[in-house]
């Protein structure tokens, strides 16, 4: 495999540190190019130290001085969201991940795809936001929109080239969360503590947040909808407690196909950056005898609501997907900092939904104006 520049923004984060174990486990394969952080700029500091990256860029900009002072000349340093587009089009560049949490990847992805670079998503948002402009902008400049969520990932590769007129439906598993067998009465007790507790996956604070509320699963719903050009109807959604089937597609005939693997961000990451070959790994080991047993439920939209939201804001279009995915950010923080209960996570977003005028055209401007009428309605519900 030739050796591939891929330019990392969100390096500290949880998608950041696995996709640092890739490439050091494939060092004449993966060169990282270039690595953005937002505020822990010690930790973006360690990993400029060890892999050499030609820039990287800090959101926070007082610390900008600071990490000059620590790594030298060896690495240039930027700062702010004009940093981050800086990066996104490094001319040596071949692909750049993003996985930076929340809508401040959507104008870096704009950027290298339009500067001729594939890109790997990991943040939801971008796609969910503006999944039309995105892949529309994807075709135009003849680049790759390629994904690192383990679900999506499963669906590309079970896909392999075939045909959409093939596929009778694509279905994301879901682990159901820690609150997957939790009576609907017990809602309103829960804790930030224990919604933290993700049975199957480590992950930052807003996505397993997500994850206990199911809103994460309704984000992919909308994310696969424009990933791989399906109608809303056509994207499911099983529960799946093991977390060993990440994705299957089913087709025309019947027939179903999955990707299974044990749980490991590693695998998908690696796959999207090697893509279209596939390197030997010996990270992720899979073993079906000791598992024992695979099981699939129905979720359940009663006590997850999220997945309705995210199929009305589907199939809606327009700016209602960016209003939902706003929405939930900001009532995720409301939840976090214990001012509102974890039910009422769901029943503010479908408020501010409900609220929300949808224009009869949609632009980017319009996308992000959206966005900030959005967070700022649920801050003040």
């Amino acid at each position: 495999m030739q050796m591939k520049n891929v330019v990392l923004l969100g390096s500290t984060g949880s998608i950041g540190t696995s996709t640092i174990k890739v490439a050091m486990d494939l060092p004449g394969q993966i060169r990282l190019l270039g690595l953005a952080a937002g505020t822990n700029a010690e930790l973006l500091a360690q990993q400029t130290l060890q892999l050499r990256p030609a820039a990287i860029c800090i959101n926070d900009s007082p610390k900008v001085r600071l990490l000059r002072d620590t790594v030298g000349i060896s690495s240039e340093v930027f700062h702010g969201p004009e940093g981050l587009i800086r990066l996104a089009t490094l001319p040596e560049a071949d692909i750049v991940l993003i996985a930076i949490v929340g809508t401040a990847g959507l104008q870096p992805a704009l950027a290298a795809i339009r500067a001729g670079k594939d890109i790997a998503i990991a943040s939801k948002e971008i796609l969910v936001m503006a999944g039309e402009i995105v892949m529309s902008e994807a075709r135009k400049y003849g680049v790759r929109v390629l994904t690192v969520d383990s679900e999506h990932s499963a669906i590309f590769q079970c896909l392999d080239g075939k045909p959409l007129e093939s596929v009778r439906k694509l279905w994301l598993t879901a682990s159901g969360g820690p609150f997957r067998s939790t009576p609907k009465a017990e809602f309103p007790d829960i804790t930030v503590e224990r919604a933290l507790k993700h049975p199957s996956w480590v992950m930052g604070k807003k996505i397993t947040i997500d994850s206990a509320s199911l809103f994460n699963k309704g984000l992919e719903m909308i994310e696969a909808r424009w990933l791989f050009g399906v109608e809303m109807n056509r994207v499911g959604v099983v529960v799946h407690p093991q977390s060993v089937v990440h994705s299957l597609v089913e087709f025309i005939d019947g027939a179903l196909l999955a990707q299974l693997s044990m749980p490991d961000m590693c695998l998908p990451i690696q796959y999207a950056l090697t893509y279209p070959e596939r390197v030997q790994s010996s990270r992720i080991q899979t073993n079906l005898a000791k598992l024992g047993g695979l099981t699939f439920e129905e979720p359940d939209e009663d006590r997850f609501p999220a997945l309705r939201l995210a199929r009305r804001a589907g199939e809606t279009g327009s700016t209602l997907p960016a209003v939902l995915n706003a929405a939930n950010e900001t009532a995720v923080e409301l939840f976090c900092q214990r001012k509102i209960r974890f039910d009422q996570i769901s029943q503010l977003v479908e408020r501010v939904m409900d609220r929300h005028r949808i224009p009869s055209k949609t632009s980017l401007d319009m996308i992000l104006e959206a966005d900030a009428w959005a967070r700022k309605e649920a801050a003040q519900a």
